[in-house]
């Protein structure tokens, strides 16, 4: 039925014909709300009889709204940043899902992001700002004009006291390096001798590593829109050689370089494929080597600056570390020259010497 009551909004139609939609509202009575939509049908179907304009967004359930964002999401982002969403939006849901998307307003969600701020989360409360913001710009934006306001428009976020990034030296990585088992030693040394995220070395897969020709590629989604885009990494000896190994005892069947076995909860059995996320791993191995806990961030971190420290160029160093001070054409056609080789071997001679005094 497209007649019903909202709360303080009276009576409403809300219909939709020929891919338009078309709803008002502040009807006393359900019989007014009817009559009115009797008449703008007719207007709609006899254009040549009234002088009718395009609907006017005007609403749209906001549980609606979340879900279409979700959908969008899914489709055209990773599932890092769907799985984001998706745990706040279940807290939005909780607070809107029964309202329309124009019943909720600036003082609403500024409400709504001092708790998350109380909590001591700052940059969560921030985060928060940010997705609603643009899944509100989504429902109004062209072609779609699904709402006429986005109630997040000029709140700001709240400041953050930026600390230094904890970065920890050579020795403490190779600590726990070496404390890690032979499989999870592969994974670090990857990270660490490529400088690429974690992200990427989870999705890499053979067809991506020419052992022949020493390079493989890392597949990023730092880019707008959404979309996986490569960049070329030459191979140091440490990483050929970690490689080497592990694509002599691959399973054939297996794609990916990094792989394990565990209980999917959705489809309710044990189920093979890449590594989401390893935030445990972490944890265990700086416990157990006695080290202040880092994550695998600071791979790029302290790689980037030994290589600055060895004079190689900036922009070798943005292209191995994936950065968007380039543009995506030069990632995909430019080969890595002579510089990057260097640098790569910069890196792995670093590592050794390193080693070899540890």
């Amino acid at each position: 039925m497209s007649l019903y009551f909202v709360k303080g909004k009276g009576w409403r139609y809300d219909f939709t014909q020929n891919g338009k939609r078309y709803t008002k509202t502040w009807f006393k009575t359900k019989k007014e709300a009817k009559q009115a939509e009797a008449k703008r049908k007719e207007e709609v179907q006899n254009p040549e009889h009234s002088m009718i304009t395009d609907p006017i967004p005007t609403d749209m359930d906001f549980l609606e709204l979340v879900n279409r964002r979700l959908d969008y999401i899914k489709a055209y982002n990773s599932a890092k940043y769907y799985a984001n969403h998706i745990c706040a939006a279940k807290r939005w849901c909780r607070l809107w899902g029964k309202l329309k998307c124009n019943e909720i307003n600036a003082d609403m969600v500024q409400t709504h992001l001092y708790g998350i701020k109380k909590t001591g989360n700052v940059v969560s409360a921030n985060m928060h700002l940010t997705m609603l913001r643009a899944m509100f710009n989504f429902g109004m934006n062209h072609p779609r004009n699904w709402i006429a306001n986005n109630p997040t428009m000029g709140l700001a976020k709240f400041p953050i006291e930026k600390t230094v990034k904890y970065i920890p030296p050579m020795e403490d990585v190779l600590k726990v390096i070496n404390c890690a088992d032979p499989d999870s030693q592969d994974y670090l040394w990857t990270i660490a001798c490529t400088l690429g995220r974690v992200s990427e070395i989870n999705r890499l897969t053979w067809k991506d590593v020419n052992l022949q020709e020493r390079y493989l590629y890392l597949y990023t989604r730092k880019k707008k829109g959404g979309s996986l885009t490569p960049r070329r990494i030459a191979m140091n000896n440490k990483l050929y050689a970690t490689l080497s190994k592990r694509y002599a005892e691959r399973d054939p069947e297996k794609p990916w370089v990094f792989w394990h076995r565990y209980w999917s909860t959705t489809k309710k059995a044990f189920v093979e494929g890449p590594y989401k996320d390893r935030k445990r791993l972490m944890y265990t191995l700086c416990d157990r080597a006695g080290v202040t806990y880092f994550r695998y961030h600071p791979f790029r971190h302290f790689g980037a600056s030994l290589l600055d420290h060895q004079n190689v160029p900036i922009g070798d160093i943005q292209r191995i570390l994936g950065h968007e001070n380039r543009t995506t054409t030069e990632i995909y056609l430019h080969s890595i020259g002579n510089g990057q080789q260097v640098a790569m071997d910069v890196l792995n001679q670093k590592f050794e010497n390193t080693q070899q005094n540890s």
